[in-house]
């Protein structure tokens, strides 16, 4: 039996990748500190699967990582500070966090496992607005950060550092690294910040007139399933080692106002609309180019921009429910 160590398993893409991993067979430790992974039943059902094991712990602090387990055959970083508000808010903390939970794990490294780090499209931002950088995007353009005082551009620095350090630090400490640059991965239990599910919860609640931001924006989303099949194609690859490979979904591209239609018509709502200015550094159109992925592991998107919107949304609408019997009874729910 494989063992893996899944370090933000209680978050969005950790979450589905644990359980993954144990249906493929594997033994997993989860590490998460629950400051935005959740500790909900699907966390409770893991525990008592029987082959996985949960610890809270800040990997923030060095001494943390004395309790992790380290006969493990696959490490997946997949812990960070995400999202347009958090990032927007303090992005001090998203550089803090991210940067040094990354060196830490190199500190913790040894001879043998095979290490998966997540990082971000964002990193693209730049030059795709400067217009120096294609879309599709490959992996070989510059990066460029068009405003190191910019806050939302934190997040795309933070996961650099992080690329940067995994792919040096851990051929020097004897172990395989791949990195993958996740491209608008969607689907049940996100959170409510990002687009999709942001729009559901509004179009759920009745929200008239029902507002758009950046309609005209154009984005390649991929369904979270196929973000973790292709996770684990790159990491079964050994020719994925020390490689930077995108994970996305490069088969519907689709503008914001296009989604948002959708969105209304399986919430099946009419509301007027209000088209509104994108945030500041929202990118155009932003689409992965997956050459090198079908390359290194035959992978294609499976899952259908409906199918995955409407099983997005049928998660959505049963979160709300128990969230709203929570409320009257004085407790609390959140995704």
């Amino acid at each position: 039996m494989r063992r893996a160590l899944v370090l933000g398993g209680a978050g969005f893409i950790g979450l589905h990748l644990v359980e993954r991993l144990v249906a493929d067979g594997h033994r997993v430790t989860v590490v998460d500190d629950f400051s935005r992974g959740r500790d909900d039943e699907r966390v409770t059902a893991l525990r008592g699967s029987g082959v996985v094991d949960v610890l809270s712990a800040d990997l923030t602090d060095a001494p943390a990582w004395q309790r992790l387990p380290r006969d493990v055959d696959e490490v997946y970083l997949l812990a960070a500070v995400v999202g347009v508000r958090n990032v927007e808010a303090d992005p001090a903390r998203v550089l803090r966090v991210n940067t040094l939970t990354a060196m830490h794990l190199v500190d913790w490294l040894h001879p043998g496992p095979r290490v998966f780090f997540s990082s971000t499209s964002e990193v693209y931002a730049g030059g795709v607005e400067a217009g120096s950088v294609p879309v599709p995007t490959p992996e070989d353009v510059p990066v460029t950060i068009a405003d190191v005082a910019s806050p939302r551009l934190a997040y795309a620095i933070s996961k650099l550092t992080g690329e940067a350090l995994l792919l040096h630090g851990a051929r020097a400490r004897g172990c395989e690294v791949v990195v993958g640059r996740f491209h608008n991965v969607y689907g049940p239990r996100m959170g409510t910040d990002h687009v999709i599910p942001e729009m559901a919860l509004r179009a759920m609640a009745g929200e008239n007139p029902f507002r758009i931001w950046g309609a005209d924006q154009f984005r390649a989303f991929c369904h979270v399933d196929d973000a973790v099949e292709a996770v684990l194609r790159l990491m079964a690859a050994p020719e994925a080692a020390g490689q930077v490979v995108h994970i996305g979904n490069d088969s519907e591209q689709t503008n914001i106002a296009d989604l948002a239609k959708l969105v209304l018509r399986l919430a099946g709502v009419a509301p007027d609309v209000r088209h509104l200015p994108a945030p500041s550094r929202s990118v155009q159109r932003r689409c992965p180019d997956l050459t090198r992925l079908r390359r290194l592991t035959g992978f294609e998107p499976h899952v259908p921009l409906e199918d995955g919107v409407r099983r997005t949304l049928d998660w959505y609408r049963a979160w709300r429910e128990t969230a709203s019997g929570l409320a009257s009874t004085d407790g609390r729910g959140r995704p």
